[in-house]
């Protein structure tokens, strides 16, 4: 009698939905392998684009994991995880985030029949950390170092690298041009870690084979007044002057109030202020600068005195056009000109202005610094030379990451099925039902090979047991063997000059790794719709309290008393 009288306890609000259990996993498994179905196409040399347009008209076609997951606009939020992975592996290595989805989404794959068989998820995630610690190990022992070589070599093999990366991109076809223009760019910066030290101009019109390499800075040339065209347009070995200061007759700020007694001292007020940018040009001039770069406005008169004193002027440049031009010429961005000593000026070898398809364009090259680099796209459609612009950011991270940690892994899935091997045979090792988890695990990481071959046309099943086969050899000379994008077999691919920097793999292993555990380990997902409209409401109140009130607010106020 007791136990019926017991008050119900109401713990959340009316209509919270609440969902917990298997159920709710592997609802969460699922949409994680829908998501990685997206991408699953775009995987590899043969891999295929999405063309993605937003509610503004945006159209973008990429190839490109991490710029695919951001523009989808996922709300699950489950899967909003495989999203943040993506973007941590771009922002990190820069590429290998289609890879690292594609991970994740297997290994839940992988999972789901265990998790529907009662098997507990805390089972699953102990030894999946553990295989991904040994297959981690397994990378580092199996990458091969580049430290030590000559430049020559090592640029050759950092060109690998590059064009690695950029065969699976749009621009694939002239990946052994962009891979030495992104080799150049990437030692020209040295030992920078600022990524906006290299600049990319993009220009439509012409071919790809028309992008070129700058040492040094390139800018569209900004707008100008009269008097500009009479400027001289090349120096040998110029001073350069950069300010942050605006060069043109500026009307009074503040509401001045002057009053005269006398007319002709009117004069004498407009002179002042005439006075005062002559003045400013003058110090300018005698600075012995011959480009003056400014980052605000420079005006009609002051376009038309440097003219006159064959100075070439830009005002509105860029911010960060400014700050490459500082780092690359030695200069100093003043505030001011009034005392500028020489050490303030920078200088380069030859200062041009060049046109470059329909635009014109101010290059600096020969800088003595020469810590900066810009590459100008060119290309025929704007989407096209977007797409050329984001692969080029992945193959300037990717060089830039071999640079740094100087150890590379064969390419073309030759990794992944050599890793996969390695597991196998150490989970028989293991008593009990982790051996079946760490098996599930080197399955897993099949998937990279296998969709590599399904991307380009080829019988994944036929592929993969050659590979299986090379691998298992005892001598392990089959360890390099990956997929033969050209042929359809199998090919060493370390000879074909496959490489990957380890790092890529070892972050791609790492955060699919750790993504698929923390989704293993929901179990419940609590959802509040009514906080959610309760925020919507509040917000409507306050928008209706600033702007209500009908119309008032119109017209002119009247002046109190």
């Amino acid at each position: 009698m007791a136990a019926m009288m017991q008050p119900q306890i109401i713990l959340l609000k009316e209509g919270t939905d609440t969902s917990q259990g298997k159920a709710q996993l592997v609802s969460n498994i699922n949409a994680c392998t829908a998501v990685a179905d997206v991408v699953r196409t775009t995987l590899g040399p043969r891999g295929m684009d999405k063309l993605i347009h937003d509610d503004k008209g945006n159209v973008t076609i990429s190839n490109d994991g991490a710029t695919i997951m951001k523009l989808l606009d996922i709300i699950h939020p489950a899967s909003k995880i495989l999203v943040d992975i993506a973007k941590s592996q771009d922002s990190e290595v820069g590429d290998g985030t289609t890879t690292v989805v594609l991970l994740a989404g297997e290994f839940l794959k992988e999972a789901k029949p265990f998790v529907e068989e009662g098997v507990h998820p805390q089972n699953l995630i102990r030894s999946y950390r553990t295989a991904c610690n040994l297959a981690i190990e397994k990378v580092k022992e199996l990458a091969v170092s580049i430290e030590g070589k000559s430049l020559e070599e090592k640029k050759s093999l950092l060109a690998k690298c590059a064009a690695t990366t950029l065969s699976s991109k749009l621009i694939g076809g002239e990946k052994e041009f962009f891979a030495s223009v992104v080799v150049d760019a990437v030692i020209a910066i040295g030992n920078d870690d600022r990524l906006n030290m290299i600049g990319i101009k993009k220009v439509p019109g012409g071919t790809m084979r028309d992008s070129f390499l700058v040492n040094g800075v390139a800018f569209k040339k900004t707008f100008s007044y009269a008097g500009f065209e009479q400027q001289p347009k090349k120096f040998v070995n110029p001073k350069i002057l950069l300010l942050n200061i605006e060069l043109e007759l500026k009307s009074e700020k503040e509401n001045a109030e002057i009053r005269l007694s006398d007319p002709s001292q009117y004069q004498s007020i407009v002179d002042a202020e005439w006075n005062i940018i002559y003045d400013k040009l003058d110090k300018c001039v005698q600075s012995g600068a011959k480009v003056v770069l400014s980052r605000l406005a420079i005006g009609d008169l002051a376009t038309q005195y440097f003219a006159d004193r064959d100075i070439f002027c830009a005002g509105r440049v860029s911010e960060e056009d400014l700050q490459r031009v500082s780092a690359a010429t030695g200069g100093t961005v003043q505030t001011t000109v009034n005392n500028i000593i020489d050490e303030v000026l920078g200088t380069c070898e030859i200062f041009e202005e060049k046109q470059v398809g329909n635009e014109r364009f101010n290059i600096f090259s020969g800088c003595p610094s020469g810590r900066t680099a810009t590459i100008v796209l060119r290309g025929g459609a704007d989407q096209f030379i977007e797409e050329a612009e984001r692969s080029l950011h992945d193959a300037i991270m990717i060089v830039r990451r071999a640079m740094k940690n100087s150890t590379v892994v064969a390419g073309g899935g030759a990794i992944d099925m050599e890793i996969s091997r390695y597991l196998r045979q150490h989970a028989r090792t293991i008593a009990g039902k982790s051996q079946l988890f760490i098996n599930s695990y080197a399955k897993a990481l099949e998937v990279i090979p296998r969709q590599l071959c399904d991307n380009a046309g080829f019988d994944a099943t036929d592929v993969l047991n050659k590979l299986r086969q090379k691998h298992a050899l005892p001598s392990g000379e089959g360890a390099p063997y990956g997929v033969d994008i050209n042929t359809g077999g199998i090919a060493d691919s370390f000879s074909n000059f496959v490489w990957e920097p380890s790092v890529v793999k070892i972050n791609a292993i790492n955060a699919a790794t750790e993504a698929a555990c923390l989704i293993l380990s929901v179990d419940e997902t609590v959802k509040n719709p009514k906080s959610e409209s309760a925020q919507g409401e509040a917000a409507a109140s306050a928008m209706g309290g600033r702007g209500g009130g009908g119309f008032r607010g119109r017209g002119r106020g009247m002046r109190r008393r």
